[in-house]
């Protein structure tokens, strides 16, 4: 079991596929399971690098000191372990934010960014969902309830079309054996709720793409679109029938990107 050892928690991190490293940071209440759909898509192209954030998975304890910049300087921390001097980052949600602090700390290894259903901008009807989200889930019967009420938020219209879709992701999730606990669930979401950039838009001068979900709910998509506009030459692409969780509504275009993308930013060094 791959694990890292830092002054306050011991990160766990998965490692497969081959190729380029590509630092692949999980959004809020996921871990590193969260790119199930879209991993296997990708290992022929790059060497995947999951860690679990400070709060989840199996990294411990999960009461650590908990923020979006100490999750970004943990990622740095594994990639220096690991020994890659460049890298390419993909960022989902919470992960997108972690990926612009980490090009703050280290904007020369960082070959080539994409962002996933993300954005900079303040959001309070999100944190409005997580709060009453938490709030289910410590209720009478939540931890099934609260799944229930989430999906709606972060998965496209076309997976309610079949409702053994809900009844698949709800048995997997509680059968998942590392998942987040709701005190847990409450740490990460007060260090969300604290964030405050110190990377702009305007200074992340590696490639950069952005990929939106025309039917994100959490991310005001108007208010995305015009932050990430200050990017230098970023490609912005919003994919069709795609959530927030886009790489699991739309993994293979979501996949095509990536490969296509990150494959004209050139190999790391």
């Amino acid at each position: 079991m791959p694990e890292l050892a830092l002054p306050d928690i011991t990160l766990h991190y998965e490692i497969d596929g081959s190729g380029p490293p590509l630092l692949m940071l999980a959004g809020m209440l996921s871990d590193s399971a969260s790119w199930g759909a879209l991993a296997p898509l990708l290992t022929a192209h790059f060497t995947l690098i999951r860690p679990d954030n400070r709060s989840t998975g199996r990294t411990t304890p999960w009461h650590a000191e908990t923020s979006v910049g100490q999750m970004a300087r943990d990622a740095l921390a594994l990639m220096d372990h690991l020994g890659h001097a460049q890298f390419h980052v993909v960022g989902h949600s919470m992960g997108g934010l972690m990926a612009m602090e980490l090009f703050g700390l280290a904007p020369d290894r960082i070959q080539a960014l994409s962002i996933l259903a993300s954005a900079p901008v303040r959001a309070p009807r999100t944190m409005a969902v997580f709060d009453a989200l938490l709030a289910v889930r410590r209720a009478p019967e939540g931890e099934q309830l609260w799944l229930r009420a989430l999906y709606p938020w972060i998965f496209a219209p076309g997976f309610f079309t079949d409702p053994d879709n809900i009844e698949a992701a709800l048995s997997a999730a509680l059968a998942y054996p590392h998942t987040q606990s709701a005190d847990a669930m409450a740490h990460q979401m007060e260090a969300l709720r604290g964030f405050r950039p110190t990377v702009r838009p305007a200074d992340l001068s590696c490639p950069t793409q952005v990929l939106h979900g025309a039917e994100d709910l959490l991310i005001p998509r108007a208010a995305a679109e015009d932050a990430f506009a200050q990017v230098p030459n970023v490609v912005q692409t919003t994919l069709p029938d795609a959530g927030h969780s886009i790489h699991w509504d739309a993994a293979p275009a979501v996949a095509q990107h990536l490969r296509q993308f990150h494959d004209t930013a050139g190999d790391p060094r």
